[in-house]
């Protein structure tokens, strides 16, 4: 209460009293007034005295009342006479609303901002709100109440689950289903897929080069990610497609297919040491700053890895990631099922070693600029040529690849194509430099441009000579540019998103293996145009377009024929929802 209010109220208390005491002393001295129209008196002007000096304001409506209440009392008892009560009310009334004016006045100028400060006029707002305060204990109580009422609906009570064991909290699940059609389309005069296949008969991947085809494809992806503990978390991801394809999760749709085929695509431990530090082994996800112009988008790697990631100021921070991943481990004495022996092995296991350091710039408006530099040393992968016909180095030869790299006969007698064994002639350490810029001024459509060159540093014309017998022509470079233009992803309605992208890449500029299945059908030593879209029709739900036209560089060999160059298009439609 304000000292404008309490003296308003006081004043007219004191009216009241001051009535009060000059009526009594204006009765006659034989009138006696009867004891309990004093008592009544008395007790309402003692209570409305004490109450202000008290410091509570009473409401004018409550202090109104009671002074008509006591005067009509007066009148009844005849110690008043109606008029002058009447003339007593109407002076309390006037002076009421006088105090509410002035009450008004001084709450209005209290609240009126400094005209120095903004030039504003004045207004005094006769209607008066009042704001009730609310002491933060109350507040606390408040939100004790809604989180109680919240819990409960969840099934909690006191932060334990009702009946159900705590480890469930533990638990998140999350999951994709991709419907797509793919059209694959040959150019005429293409090249049979045996020629490909000869050097791939341990796993033949290209089946078909000439006949258009149209094909029906999903992909299922079901994982949960599991807090261990504060620091470490456990993942698992089961998916569809082929245990003998790696970059590839797509099962293709067919009545006589009486079931599809699930995986296990990811298995890890991850460990957070510090903010700034993260380890993890099994099979996990691409840790690498990088595009589909290396890596197949699908591909995940067995092996362990370390995460730097200091923050250097609020705009700049950098990263370091250091892995070791095998590739495939070979047996020391591997069992010929053909001559029922064992054979002697001088293979060595393949080992891919990786690092990549990077730096990332973040501007106020969220802006962003990412460079990283990889280097990607293939340990073993070169074939070598058996000296004598005892199948020591066959294990050389690799267990998946598609197409575009250079191999070569490494079978010491070949008699025929079904005992021959193909090598790579080249070594791999694949120097990466990945770049993107992310303009968001425009947000929430982003501009993004990214660039992607890699150079094959261990090709070894010398060293390839040496261990082949050959003369290869060195093709060891490769680049990409990409332009995206929406949002960065399309996981809401409405959202959407349009790119196109060239690619370049030699036949030996990275290992043909892991390459994008889709450009080209997989594989190395080609070249052309991607362009496609993607809208978001619902929350999670989107649909994707993209067209992949591909030309082979340089055209391959045929036993010493040149034949002529493959080049294949592909479209794709998908359907992806995510849970």
């Amino acid at each position: 209460m304000n000292s404008q209010s309490k003296s308003a109220n006081l004043g007219q208390l004191s009216r009241l009293s001051d009535a009060h005491m000059m009526l009594k002393n204006r009765l006659p001295k034989p009138m006696l007034i009867k004891p309990i129209v004093l008592a009544i008196a008395t007790m309402s002007l003692g209570f409305a005295v004490n109450a202000a000096h008290a410091g509570e304001r009473e409401s004018l409506e409550q202090l109104r009342s009671t002074t008509v209440s006591l005067v009509n009392l007066l009148v009844q008892e005849g110690v008043l006479s109606k008029a002058k009560a009447e003339d007593l009310l109407r002076q309390a009334s006037q002076d009421a609303v006088k105090a509410r004016e002035k009450d008004a006045l001084a709450e209005a100028e209290k609240a009126q901002p400094n005209p120095q400060d903004a030039g504003v006029e004045k207004v005094i707002d006769e209607k008066m709100v009042r704001v009730q305060y609310v002491p933060d204990i109350v507040k606390q109580e408040i939100k004790d109440e809604i989180k109680k009422e919240v819990m409960t609906k969840l099934n909690y009570k006191a932060g334990e689950r009702l009946g159900l064991p705590d480890w469930i909290d533990r638990f998140q699940w999350e999951g994709d289903l991709r419907l797509r059609y793919q059209g694959d389309r040959f150019a005429e005069g293409n090249p049979s897929a045996n020629i490909y296949n000869v050097a791939n008969f341990n796993s033949p991947n290209q089946t078909n080069t000439t006949e258009d085809q149209d094909r029906m494809r999903i992909r299922a992806r079901l994982g949960v990610n599991v807090k261990v503990n504060d620091w470490m978390k456990a993942g698992l991801r089961i998916t569809t497609g082929s245990a003998n394809d790696p970059t590839s999760h797509n099962q293709t749709l067919g009545t006589k297919y009486a079931k599809h085929n699930f995986g296990l695509d990811l298995a890890y431990l991850k460990a957070e040491v510090k903010p700034w530090l993260n380890l993890v082994g099994g099979r996990f996800a691409n840790p690498w700053l990088h595009t589909d112009l290396v890596w197949d988008p699908d591909l995940t790697f067995d092996g362990v890895a370390a995460s730097f990631t200091p923050k250097i100021t609020d705009s700049w921070s950098s990263f370091l990631t250091l892995g070791a991943f095998p590739l495939e481990q070979t047996e020391v004495r591997p069992y010929n099922a053909l001559t029922g022996v064992y054979g002697k092995n001088k293979a060595k296991s393949k080992w891919m070693y990786g690092s990549q350091v990077g730096i990332k710039w973040t501007s106020p408006n969220l802006s962003t600029v990412k460079l990283g530099l990889a280097m990607y040393d293939f340990s073993n992968v070169e074939g070598i040529k058996n000296t004598v016909d005892d199948q020591a180095y066959d294990a050389t030869t690799p267990s998946f690849r598609t197409k575009g790299n250079s191999y070569y006969n490494i079978t010491f007698n070949p008699t025929d194509d079904l005992t021959e064994k193909y090598g790579l002639v080249s070594k791999f350490r694949t120097l990466n430099l990945t770049g993107q810029v992310d303009i968001a001024t425009f947000n929430p459509v982003h501009v993004i441009l990214t660039g992607d060159y890699v150079r094959n540093i261990g090709f070894d014309a010398q060293e390839i000579s040496n261990r082949t017998g050959l003369a290869p022509s060195k093709e060891v470079n490769g680049y990409q540019v990409k332009l995206a233009v929406g949002m960065p992803n399309t996981y809401q309605a409405n959202e959407w998103q349009a790119f196109a992208a060239y690619k370049y890449l030699e036949a030996d500029a990275v290992l043909d293996s892991y390459t994008d299945s889709a450009f080209h059908l997989g594989g190395t030593n080609a070249k052309g145009w991607i362009v496609g879209a993607s809208y978001g029709i619902d929350k999670n739900t989107w649909l994707t377009a993209g067209w992949f036209s591909a030309d082979e560089i340089s055209p391959r060999l045929s036993r010493g024929v040149a034949i002529a160059p493959l080049n294949i298009d592909v479209l794709r439609l998908d359907l992806i929802a995510k849970f």
